[in-house]
């Protein structure tokens, strides 16, 4: 062979095992992987959330004070009302005829006690001149007596009358709005029985169900906040009112949670959503982002001095919004992966980073979290 065709044949394949070297020793370095670590924060923000209603703050059942039939009504559920307006009427024919009767035995009455009076005077100038007995006299008295009693009494029946004769409609004491209507024109009902319900203009609040194993955890006056089904990008500041001593037949305790500042957005019958927060000191916790689970058992990936991942199982307390508290298996010192945990695998070595991208360098006096010494 020629010999300057056999020293080019060797140069090529120099530089092609060069290159493939290179090649090689490039494609190795690019297999390790630039992964997000994050020490376990010492507290813990524990967030519980439960659904509500809005309601006005103060809601009071309007009724009749007599029976009758319902011949008018005059509002339906949702209209505003205001002081002295007339919501509904009930027949007025019995109560008409009553207050004609009792008009009738109070003009009778009048006219006794008018001739009791004319007949009482006319003994008193008959006594001194002996003409009449004084048991005479006294019976007359007695008569007089009674006739203005009868008086006395026929006047109340009358005004008695004349009020039954008014409560006949009924009337808004309150500015606000009808939330429920239980009455048809037509129906009879009862003296007392709640006609319409009227929630009071004014301040609302937000009623929600809280469990019992929960409940405990609640106090009068106790911070929150509210957002809207239909708005939950706003957030309004409230707090605890009033918690109810006792459960409801769902088992759960009724806690009214009454807003700092009113909103004309707030409208009643909204849904919406409140929100406790309470912050845990010395619990360790973690993104949800770093929690992972093989057959039910939760784990994360710490990373060694080496920069090699392990994964540790760990025991987890109740979610919250973004974190997680670990009740056991992790310690303070370790760096957890919070990022791409699914792409991971035992003892894969990483390039550990921070938040800012900036490289973190694991102690090499730190001992491997679960590794026996």
């Amino acid at each position: 062979m020629n010999p300057a065709k056999t020293l080019i044949a060797s140069l090529i394949i120099l530089s092609s095992l060069t290159l493939w070297g290179c090649s090689r020793e490039q494609a190795t370095t690019e297999q390790v992987p630039f992964v997000m670590v994050a020490q376990p924060t010492t507290s813990f923000t524990e967030q519980k959330s439960y659904a509500g209603e809005v309601k006005a703050r103060q809601q009071t059942d309007l009724a009749f004070r007599v029976s009758g039939q319902v011949m008018q009504r005059f509002v339906d559920v949702g209209d505003q009302v205001r002081v002295g307006q007339v919501l509904a009427k009930l027949d007025v024919k019995d109560a008409q005829l009553q207050l004609n009767a009792s008009r009738a035995q109070l003009e009778s009455a009048q006219s006794a006690a008018k001739v009791a009076e004319q007949e009482l005077t006319r003994f008193k100038q008959l006594l001194p001149m002996n003409a009449v007995s004084r048991s005479q006299y006294d019976a007359i008295n007695n008569q007089y007596q009674a006739a203005l009693a009868s008086l006395k009494q026929a006047q109340s029946n009358y005004e008695v009358s004349q009020n039954q004769t008014r409560y006949n409609q009924l009337v808004a004491d309150k500015s606000g709005v009808i939330t429920t209507r239980n009455i048809e024109v037509g129906q009879v009902v009862a003296a007392g029985q709640a006609a319409y319900q009227l929630a009071i203009a004014g301040e609302r609040e937000v009623v929600i169900g809280v469990p019992e194993q929960a409940i405990n955890d609640l106090r009068i006056g106790q911070e929150a906040w509210v957002t809207l089904w239909s708005k939950p990008q706003d957030k309004f500041a409230s707090y605890v009112r009033e918690i109810s001593p006792a459960a409801d037949q769902s088992r759960t305790f009724s806690v009214k949670v009454a807003l700092k500042t009113q909103s004309q957005d707030i409208q009643l019958g909204q849904s919406a959503r409140v929100f406790f927060s309470s912050l845990q000191h010395n619990i360790l916790s973690v993104p949800l982002s770093s929690v992972s689970a093989n057959e039910q058992q939760a784990f994360v990936w710490v990373v060694h001095p080496d920069s090699r991942v392990h994964k540790l199982p760990v025991t987890l307390g109740a979610y919250g919004r973004d974190s997680v508290p670990v009740l056991s298996g992790l310690k303070p010192e370790d760096y957890v992966v919070v990022g791409g945990v699914h792409l991971l695998h035992e003892q894969q070595k990483i390039r550990p980073i921070d938040r800012e991208n900036r490289a973190v360098a694991v102690s090499t006096a730190q001992k491997p979290t679960g590794e026996k010494s």
